[in-house]
């Protein structure tokens, strides 16, 4: 993790309110979020349906605004979509007109306007066989396996080299085979890459296996992140050698209690951090 005194991401006092029929604001979704994400650190986000995980997301994408608190990556404030973040949502969001290749090629144009079609066609060629798609270049979405869709739209967020990957549940409409297997690419990928990574999941082992570090949010309104654990496991494990790390358990315990007797706990104490040694 980062060591920085400056975080690369920061988040300051984030909330988010929706207007009422009549026009007031109502109760706060979230509030009082604040964390921070250092370079090349993958960060997990867990907790029950309403707490505003996705809004966050949306957030940092630049696609949703906050009612209040600010987003500052990289020294400067987000204030809007760029391609300094890329996204990935649970559906793919692929272009149906067009093949794997041309579907990452449109977002490296689109980041490297000057390119040669060469330049586009090798650098986009090279993010799909990082995700096993060498094999599947000219075929369109509709040729392709729910599994297949998805690591398109993986290699399309990784190939525009953004500054911070923004994942909101990517996997979870995928057979579990299918899902374990790109788990392992992806981690593969972002240790090759050195990315920095905000996602989602409601999948307590798919947040132990991935991240560094995991947020957990307490359950809406007036969600918070109230529980901060860090994954001190090797860098390497795979979905296989998961289990067989001792710490494994503990955390994995840890994260179920939190959201099966701890989440709706509103007097508990904020950003507690736990470390798993």
């Amino acid at each position: 993790m980062n060591t920085m005194n400056r975080p690369f991401l920061e988040i300051q006092s984030l909330a988010k309110r929706y207007p009422q029929r009549d026009g007031k604001p109502g109760a706060p979704v979230f509030e009082d979020v604040s964390f921070g994400i250092g370079r090349g650190e993958f960060v997990c986000v867990i907790g029950h349906s309403g707490c505003g995980k996705t809004t966050i997301l949306n957030i940092l994408a630049g696609i949703d605004h906050a009612s209040d608190g600010i987003v500052i990556m990289d020294g400067r404030e987000i204030a809007g979509p760029s391609l300094e973040r890329g996204v990935v949502f649970q559906s793919h969001a692929l272009l149906p007109w067009l093949t794997a290749l041309q579907n990452v090629e449109f977002g490296v144009r689109s980041r490297w306007p000057d390119y040669s079609r060469e330049q586009i066609r090798m650098h986009s060629e090279r993010y799909l066989a990082m995700v096993g798609l060498g094999h599947a270049l000219h075929k369109k979405p509709s040729e392709l396996s729910g599994g297949m869709k998805q690591r398109v739209g993986i290699a399309r967020a990784f190939a525009i080299q953004p500054k911070m990957l923004l994942l909101d549940e990517p996997f979870g409409a995928l057979d579990a085979l299918t899902r374990g297997t790109i788990q392992d690419e992806l981690r593969a990928i972002v240790n090759e890459t050195q990315q920095t990574v905000f996602m989602i999941t409601h999948d307590v082992d798919e947040a132990i296996l991935l991240s560094d570090r995991i947020l957990l949010m307490s359950a809406g309104p007036y969600a918070r992140i109230a529980d901060t654990v860090t994954v001190d496991l090797p860098r390497d494990r795979t979905r296989a050698s998961l289990h067989h790390e001792p710490r494994y358990y503990d955390i994995r315990n840890h994260l179920v209690d939190f959201l099966v007797d701890k989440a709706h706990d509103k007097g508990s104490s904020p950003n507690k951090e736990i470390l798993a040694s």
